[in-house]
């Protein structure tokens, strides 16, 4: 690949402009290797830097790294030397000066000798030599400069330019010295860089799963199965959708050591004797009752019973070895103790909770719990914790009829009662809709009206609804899954057809997956998320694993009086909220509870306010030990483009001969 970009690099590095016909070579752009050392290998020549306009990147012949633009960047060089860049593409540019800073596309900043160019944040990195001759001195001295011949008075670009370059160089030698050493990659602007919360804020928010193949910032506090199944685990209820047994005891040998493991599945019925035959003499498996046509048990849940508590954590990763290893994905989890004795005291989790529980028709067993004595694990038994301090709603789907006051308990009737109680800024009045999952069902407008409508709901600060907001589908296109970690072969975790994909009216809502920011624009989204916002401020979002189907969230039927489900779904709906929790619990440290540690005044539940939800992209992000500021690292970047008129989304029954990045073709 490197030999083919450096191929097309050296050809179409061109001078525009009428300038041509009479520039000189002022500098050359000198390939680096990732230690900052010059690239000695030939693989990508010098690229020579004339006065007037220098375009770089890709033109008529493609490459296989295409997040490089045809255009993809230019730099122009005035009279007086100084140079200009100005990302031309869609996909940033990194400049490395005293420090790294991000171009997005249109944004431009001048350069000087030394300075670094990465392509791509992270890849194809470039150090610019301006030559001894136009070499030019930066001093933050107020000397006045010479004048350019034949002009009598700098232009206002010139001085504005020239302000710029001496606040920079005084800049550059105040950094250098502080600190001669400083390694430019701890020091990189990728956003999940900074995704630190505080152990007490963990609960508020959801973490990235570990992806394989990735550069060490992208897995900034991700997680993997054996962060979250560990310590005195009594007893596990591990539900899934697809389960495989080998690996999921392999990846995580703490599970042998726990006396009671209850697998609730959606496999197929040949698959379940397999599992049958090779499982734990001290496991049983359970697959709920799916009492209407195609649907499946497609929840991604683990329930962990601790000596002081319970562990729950909703994900969207099946327990197979590609879904914890390859794709984006997305983990919540949070600790309850037990009730004191005599205690009865219940909240909206819980009932949501039970009821969910209950419609699985748990099978029934005992458990000799130590010190706490014996009981029959089943639906009612997770009545013994105490969810008060829940940061989060469960949204839940499970099949069936649904009318009267269940048709509000189930599917995208449930989110609808829940945002219909909830109170947000104005600024999402009218905001737009981000849908983001991996699996399309097929759908019709009339129905996308009735979720959208569900979705738009809600009041701000002077009780009047929101308004209907714009949607966007976040999807992959071909390319994406062509170019992704795992080649054509991810396209199986995005199963969704050419009859359900191509449909005229979904055009409208196609945007891409683009997740620069998390470092997983290679690892293609199983993650599923729902949400509204207002550029980086969230109005509220949904983790969970419902994909868009009129399986997963039900379709009205009678006159808007019955909601029809297929399918066992579980999500966590994340929401502004007061800020008066005033402890965490932890069920692997002892049963410990301890106290939130901000760094301002702590806030008595009077004063409590509502917290901000941001992206990783806010300037808020970098203050989420601040107790009303509680950071989601969303993925993907918000708002996502719009699909171009190349982009084709991805269908998985189709052929596909262009070949992936492993060498294959699709099927």
């Amino acid at each position: 690949m490197l030999l083919l970009l450096g191929f097309i690099i050296s050809r179409f590095m061109s001078i525009t402009l009428s300038s041509m016909e009479h520039s000189s070579q002022v500098g050359v752009l000198v390939p680096l290797t990732d230690n900052l050392d010059e690239d000695t290998s030939n693989s990508i020549p010098k690229l020579e830097i004339s006065k007037g306009v220098n375009v770089l990147g890709r033109d008529l012949i493609p490459i296989t790294d295409k997040r490089i633009s045809r255009k993809h960047l230019s730099l122009t060089v005035s009279d007086d030397g100084s140079v200009e860049v100005a990302v031309e593409g869609t996909n940033p540019v990194v400049i490395r000066s005293q420090q790294r800073k991000k171009l997005l596309s249109r944004e431009k900043l001048t350069i000087k000798d030394g300075d670094i160019i990465e392509l791509i944040p992270g890849h194809y990195l470039f150090k610019y030599k301006a030559f001894n001759g136009v070499k030019k001195r930066y001093s933050p001295n107020k000397q006045k400069r010479p004048l350019i011949e034949g002009v009598q008075d700098e232009s206002l670009a010139q001085k504005r330019s020239r302000q710029v370059e001496e606040d920079e160089a005084l800049a550059r030698k105040l950094q250098s010295e502080m600190n001669d050493d400083i390694q430019d990659k701890e020091i990189s602007v990728e956003a999940i860089r900074n995704f630190k919360p505080p152990k007490d804020k963990i609960p508020l928010t959801f973490r990235l799963m570990r992806v394989k193949g990735l550069q060490p910032w992208a897995n900034t506090n991700s997680v993997s199965i054996g962060d979250v199944i560990q310590g005195n685990v009594l007893v596990a209820v591990l539900s899934n959708y697809m389960v495989d047994l080998d690996w999921l005891i392999s990846e995580c040998p703490t599970l042998k050591k726990i006396p009671h493991v209850l697998v609730v599945h959606g496999e197929s019925d040949g698959r379940q004797e397999h599992m049958k035959r090779n499982k734990p003499s001290n496991w049983i498996l359970h697959k709920p009752p799916l009492p209407i046509a195609w649907g499946t048990h497609h929840s991604k849940a683990m329930f962990l019973v601790y000596p002081h508590g319970v562990r729950i954590i909703v994900h969207t990763a099946n327990l197979i070895y590609v879904d914890w290893n390859n794709k984006s994905q997305g983990l919540w989890m949070q600790d309850f103790p037990w009730k004191h004795d005599g205690s009865d005291k219940g909240s909206g989790f819980e009932s949501d909770l039970i009821d969910y529980l209950s419609a699985l028709k748990l099978p029934e067993f005992s458990v000799q719990l130590p010190e706490r004595g014996n009981f029959s694990l089943n639906a009612s038994f997770f009545k013994k914790f105490d969810y008060n301090k829940a940061t989060v709603r469960l949204i839940a789907s499970v099949p069936g009829y649904h009318s009267g006051s269940n048709i509000k308990k189930w599917g995208h009737m449930k989110i609808r009662s829940v945002l219909q109680e909830c109170v947000f800024d104005k600024e999402f009045r009218n905001a737009p809709l981000i849908y983001q999952f991996s699996s399309l069902g097929s759908l019709d407008e009339k129905w996308m009206a009735e979720f959208a409508f569900s979705m738009s709901s809600g009041v701000s600060d002077d009780k009047k609804p929101l308004g209907l907001g714009e949607p966007l589908i976040v999807w992959p296109t071909v390319e994406d899954i062509r170019c992704s970690l795992e080649g054509y072969a991810a396209g199986s975790c995005v199963p969704s057809p050419q009859k359900n994909v191509e449909k005229a009216f979904l055009k409208k809502y196609w945007a891409k997956w683009k997740a620069t920011h998390t470092g997983r624009c290679r690892a293609m989204p199983h993650i599923k998320t729902f949400t509204r916002h207002n550029g980086q401020n969230l109005a509220w979002f949904l983790l969970t694993s419902s994909n868009l189907s009129k399986a997963a969230w039900g379709a009205l039927q009678k006159n808007n009086t019955q909601l029809m489900i297929r399918s066992y779904e579980l999500g966590v709906l994340f929401l502004p909220s007061s800020t008066s929790h005033a402890h965490v619990f932890s069920c692997t440290e002892n049963g410990s509870t301890s106290e939130n540690k901000y760094s301002g005044s702590p806030l008595k539940t009077h004063e409590a306010k509502r917290t901000k939800l941001v992206t990783l992209a806010s300037p808020h992000s970098k203050k989420m030990h601040l107790p009303d500021v509680v950071t989601l690292p969303v993925p993907y970047e918000l708002p996502p483009a719009r699909y171009s008129s190349e982009d084709v989304p991805w269908s998985w029954d189709k052929q596909y001969k262009k070949r992936d990045v492993l060498g294959q073709v699709w099927p």
